[in-house]
């Protein structure tokens, strides 16, 4: 399956789970929807149906959506963007090909309570590579193929307990940002992370799920107006700087509280009023 096809079928899947909806129209103006109020006219329903019949569906001839609609679907689903995606996420449902190499330190395991007793390595494949292969091929010996995995994956777990989960850098494959235990403000959004300190000049949060998903800066202040605003917007004041948010809450860099947008506040700092800022 390509990128692109597991990309519309989890947007779509996640569709589902927050809307209960199940028809392709019902999926396609609730995506819509959430996508506009957030680029306005950036997507429309007819576009988001044809992706369903094509990469859902099957019924018509697979199309390629541009970049920055890949982007936006797969910020949708908790990734930074579609290269985060295609390379972080491996679908939930799909068994994929894992070896698992344990090596007996000792046969008395009680003898070794205060030290390790075992190596467990967890080694998550590609579908096209088969380690037996790799190893028949190579003429290598169980010894020297799992140092060959230690330096390439990093992925091992010292254990003295047969139940322990392995965890480490090969079972962080696949995880949604969303699922990570920190996040942090850059610039328009936030950004997940698995670290507590990222230096004295960011402040690192825990995840909240939501905020992570919904909550976002509009760096296109001249899109907005009445109608696609009012109810839907907030906004924070600032020594006379206005900036525009997609979600309720506090500014995420100096704290105040941010209030639903006004006729007045679109009316002089949005629409054809509104300062753009400077792209670097």
């Amino acid at each position: 399956m390509s990128k692109i096809k597991l990309l519309i079928n989890e947007v779509f899947r996640k569709a589902k789970e927050d809307t209960g909806k199940t028809t392709k129209n019902g999926l396609a103006t609730y995506l819509w929807s959430y996508l506009d109020e957030r680029e306005p006219r950036c997507i429309n329903e007819r576009t988001l149906s044809r992706y369903y019949e094509a990469f859902v569906l099957g019924t018509r001839e697979e199309i390629n959506p541009d970049i920055a609609t890949l982007n936006r679907l797969s910020k949708y689903v908790g990734f930074n963007d579609f290269a985060d995606f295609s390379n972080t996420f491996i679908k939930k449902d799909e068994e994929v090909n894992k070896t698992t190499v344990k090596i007996t330190v000792d046969d008395d395991e009680n003898s070794l309570t205060e030290k390790i007793s075992k190596i467990i390595i967890n080694i998550t494949n590609e579908q096209y590579f088969k380690v037996p292969d790799f190893v028949k091929k190579n003429g290598l010996g169980i010894i020297e193929m799992v140092f060959v995995l230690l330096l390439a994956t990093g992925g091992v777990v010292f254990s003295n307990n047969k139940n322990s989960k392995v965890s480490g850098f090969m079972s962080a494959w696949g995880t949604p940002a969303v699922d990570k235990k920190y996040m942090y403000w850059d610039k328009d959004r936030y950004m997940a992370t698995d670290s507590s300190y990222l230096g004295p000049q960011i402040e690192v949060i825990p995840m909240e799920k939501k905020l992570f998903i919904y909550f976002r800066r509009i760096t296109r202040p001249d899109t907005l107006n009445s109608e696609n605003s009012i109810g839907k917007i907030w906004y924070d004041k600032t020594d006379n700087h206005v900036e525009f948010f997609t979600s309720f809450g506090r500014h995420p860099e100096n704290g105040k509280a941010l209030k639903d947008v006004t006729e007045h506040i679109l009316g002089n700092y949005a629409g054809e009023n509104a300062i753009l800022e400077e792209e670097e």
